[in-house]
């Protein structure tokens, strides 16, 4: 059993594994070759009745868990986006763990309250915003995303949606492209509006943004037909390839129509603290709400969503709730960041930013996302010169898809689809990078993404080879 008379040499250890671990995550394959039950399959079907001994959990740790698991923290993560975790942040949790303060309130951490604030304001001016904007650290961009859809809600039903509910009231309509993240998807599903009222526009052009034409003659069509439009969704570096809206023509007729805009640039709103990214979200003054992650492309440890929103009037409308147990008495001008956000219970997020916006300073984390948006436009150029490959998206900062297209491939008459799903797979088994596959035009395609908070030059090399390697053992037909 582990007391605070041992916790400190436990610690310890705990601390030079992770050291060890990090620095020798090249020579792991960034995602295991298991089995799905395999690992329950060595857990006992019961809890120990008896106390067992820290030597043999920690034994079981690394022998069971570990050379299971995905390397999120791996150089060559490419898949998906980056979840980082700089040292320092991972430092700085340990002491938000060792707190282990409920945050809901002011008077329940003072400090933690305060430190958010103020971290809000750093956030807000690194990436260029104006004050017009005030800000909460959420648990993901989901939960953000879901707030700004009960906004939109609560305001289109003037305000008494939290009270009456949706039965009487006319059918919903919240607008976006076709690009955006299933957590719209699911933020409709939970906020009662249902898929069916989730209104999926085109998008065309090389960013795959959405039409303010497409956009406005819905608006038109569902207010004719009865229906009641809510608001509009605007992504910046949407998942799949990228994809980005032209935040200031959506805003602009969102404005003109009376609805509330919420921009998602979960992975990309990062890239925002280099002033030469910025034109990928111009008119980013307008939109209501937005979201983006720390903990994506930062370098801050999951979880860790910022919101900014125009109004947090509208928000605490929205989302407080006090009951007597709740209220804070004899205090004034106090923020109750609770009233932000749909859970209850919060924990001490803003320390890990403080942490790290100190220890690295805005120019070393605008220096290693520069050299993953110039790593990945090298990696596309040098596929781009392999006659079995083919760019099928442009780099939009450090993301790009690619398909493999070899010509005795096409002449066969192989089934392409396949051939790059089956590519995908050998890339992964091989263990030296690590890459996911999308959709894109109705076609399977490989993506890339450059974030890993740790990659070096090397990395992006080493991803070139495993890929041709990978293709050239791959059967064409």
């Amino acid at each position: 059993m582990l007391t605070w008379d041992t916790f400190g040499t436990w610690a310890k250890r705990a601390v030079d594994w992770s050291t060890r671990y990090h620095k020798g995550l090249r020579e792991r394959p960034v995602r295991p070759r298991v089995e799905p039950g395999s690992v329950q399959a060595q857990i006992p079907a019961t809890a120990p009745e008896s106390p067992e001994s820290m030597q043999a959990i920690m034994d079981d740790f690394e022998r069971i868990i570990v050379p299971n698991m995905t390397h999120w923290q791996h150089p060559r993560f490419f898949a998906y986006f980056p979840a980082n975790a700089a040292p320092v942040s991972i430092l700085a949790e340990q002491m938000a763990s060792a707190l282990a303060a409920q945050c809901m309130l002011w008077q329940t951490s003072p400090a933690a309250t305060e430190l958010e604030t103020a971290m809000m304001v750093w956030l807000r001016q690194a990436l260029g915003l104006g004050e017009q904007f005030s800000g909460v650290i959420q648990d993901s961009a989901s939960s953000a995303t879901l707030s700004a859809v009960l906004m939109m809600r609560n305001k289109a039903l003037d305000m008494r949606s939290n009270q009456t509910g949706l039965a009487a009231g006319p059918q919903l309509r919240v607008y976006c492209s076709q690009e955006v993240h299933s957590s719209v998807d699911k933020a409709m599903w939970v906020a009662g509006l249902g898929q069916d009222n989730l209104v999926k526009l085109p998008s065309k052009g090389p960013l795959r943004s959405m039409d303010p034409e497409a956009l406005s003659a819905a608006i038109a069509a569902d207010r004719a037909a009865g229906h009641k439009p809510a608001g509009v969704i605007i992504c910046t570096g949407a998942t799949s390839i990228g994809a980005s809206d032209d935040v200031g023509a959506i805003v602009a007729v969102a404005k003109r129509e009376g609805l509330l805009t919420h921009l998602d640039a979960a992975w990309a709103g990062s890239a925002m603290i280099c002033p030469e990214f910025r034109d990928l979200w111009l008119g980013v003054e307008g939109v209501d709400s937005l979201v983006f992650n720390p903990h994506k492309w930062l370098g801050a440890q999951f979880d860790c969503s910022v919101q900014f929103v125009r109004s947090p009037e509208l928000l605490v409308e929205t989302l407080g709730i006090q009951p007597e147990y709740l209220k804070t008495r004899g205090k004034s001008g106090i923020v109750n960041y609770s009233e932000w956000s749909v859970p209850l219970g919060r924990r001490f997020r803003a320390l890990k930013l403080w942490f790290l916006l100190r220890a690295h300073g805005l120019e070393d984390l605008r220096r290693r996302i520069r050299n993953h948006v110039a790593w990945s436009c090298d990696l596309a150029e040098r596929l781009r010169a392999e006659p079995d490959f083919e760019i099928t998206s442009e780099p939009i900062l450090s993301l790009f898809s690619f398909r493999y297209r070899p010509q005795a491939a096409v002449q066969a008459g192989t089934d392409l689809d396949a051939l790059n799903l089956a590519l995908v797979e050998a890339i992964n088994d091989d263990g030296r990078i690590y890459l996911t596959q999308s959709k894109l035009d109705g076609q399977s395609v490989i993506r890339f993404q450059a974030g890993q908070f740790e990659m070096e030059e090397q990395d992006k090399d080493l991803a070139y080879q495993a890929i041709l390697d990978c293709a050239r053992a791959v059967p064409v037909a």
